[in-house]
């Protein structure tokens, strides 16, 4: 064969060109009935009684001759107009208490993570062993704590740390319970685990190269936590702060059996209007504005947080 000539052709297949096969409709629709029940439990306990609560709202009457939509969105304006003292209540104290968890959380965290070696399984049943008791239990349990004339206001008396807490307004004398500090004390113990999981989980996640490399360039240990381990803790941060804050705002157990009617925050309200006044509509617009202020205040932190890789 020459230069110029082309090679022989191959030949052709005997038989028809096999082709590929289509992926069956069924196994197409193999991810959404697996998401159905899920989609269902959604619509049927939290959909549904969103829009149920969300007609309450605007409906006016009384128990005895029931209630009727008339679209009346002046309850929205009379129920902020008269509770707000709570709901910037409720807000200030979930802020402390998301704070003092973040300060108190992370500390330990980063000792779990990083240096308990093998004691971290026995720090992370301790940190949930709350979890094995009763919530109204937990919070019964510092009602004894914080009692007048206890060992925990005789030694904060002593050490002069009730004359601070009585100067800032958190307490009055010589006594916490029925305080403000109590009600915050109580949301800070309840919600700590809520801070301290995802912070550890994010914080377990580093790679301890990193940290090397970094001391390699001779980087301090603060330089080392404030360049490094901070910032890609970040996702547990924004976890645990929404984790802590969130369900704090709402809550209504800690003002009830900590607090007095001086520490009410806007769950003790409308636990209130539900079950005891009985007016439904007020009851559902104080949920529906709680809601709305917690999302919006969610919304700007997450934005301005700058990370969207939650824990």
């Amino acid at each position: 064969m020459t230069v110029t000539e082309a090679p022989p052709a191959s030949p052709a297949p005997a038989g028809p060109v096999p082709q590929l096969r289509k992926q069956p409709v069924r196994r197409k629709l193999v991810p959404y009935w697996l998401l159905l029940p899920g989609i269902l439990w959604l619509l049927v306990f939290f959909a549904l009684p969103l829009v149920y609560q969300a007609s309450t709202s605007v409906q006016t009457g009384s128990l005895e001759q029931g209630f009727q939509v008339t679209w009346h969105f002046q309850t929205y304006w009379d129920a902020l107009s008269e509770y707000y003292p709570q709901f910037l209540r409720s807000v200030l104290y979930a802020g402390t208490a998301t704070v003092l968890c973040l300060l108190l959380g992370y500390p330990l965290a980063y000792l779990i993570a990083f240096r308990a070696g093998r004691w971290r399984n026995l720090l992370l049943v301790l940190v949930i062993a709350p979890f094995f008791t009763s919530f109204l239990i937990r919070t019964l349990a510092w009602k004894t704590i914080l009692a007048d004339g206890g060992p925990v206001v005789d030694v904060l008396n002593t050490v002069g740390f009730l004359d601070v807490t009585s100067w800032l307004g958190m307490t009055e004398g010589n006594r916490v319970l029925a305080t403000p500090l109590a009600v915050v004390t109580g949301l800070t113990y309840n919600f700590l685990p809520f801070m301290i999981l995802p912070l550890y989980t994010s914080l377990e996640r580093i790679d301890p190269r990193l940290h090397e490399a970094a001391g390699d360039l001779y980087a301090k240990p603060s330089t080392v936590f404030r360049r490094v381990t901070f910032p890609l803790s970040m996702p547990g941060v924004v976890s645990g702060t929404l984790l802590t804050f969130i369900p704090a705002s709402g809550d209504y157990v800690n003002a009830e059996l900590l607090g007095s009617t001086d520490t009410r925050m806007v769950g003790n309200v409308i636990q209130s209007q539900f079950l005891r006044v009985l007016d439904y509509p007020t009851a559902a617009a104080l949920s529906f504005i709680l809601m709305a202020v917690v999302l919006i205040m969610v919304s700007v932190y997450i934005r301005r947080a700058g990370t969207e890789d939650l824990v």
